[in-house]
């Protein structure tokens, strides 16, 4: 199981206080991982496909930045990177200005 933040932003609290949030990439679908421990999965419940590059996009404001699992996403598990910052962008107050990790 390995994390990766692909994509990096922030976005204002109040106009006014700088906040993280991320696009991390797993190679196995978190929510269903989680029920699956918790013994909480429904009769025929399978995990979501990973895309073609064999991971799921999720999106992270209150865990955003942090490296290590294990972690809490703030999203589904999605196929595009675009996608999950779409989802970003509709639980942000503000605007996310994003930078992709790296640049």
């Amino acid at each position: 199981m390995t994390l990766s933040i692909v994509e990096s932003g922030i976005w204002f609290y109040a106009n006014s206080i700088e906040k993280p949030v991320d696009i991390i990439s797993l190679n196995y679908d978190w929510w269903f991982e989680l029920a699956k421990a918790d013994d909480q999965l429904e009769p025929d419940e399978k995990p979501e496909p990973l895309n073609q590059l064999g991971v799921l996009y999720y999106v992270r404001f209150k865990h955003a930045t942090e490296s290590d699992e294990p972690t809490w996403p703030d999203s589904v598990g999605c196929q595009t990177i675009e996608e999950a910052k779409k989802i970003a962008q509709s639980k942000s107050p503000s605007q996310i200005v994003w930078s992709m990790v790296g640049t």
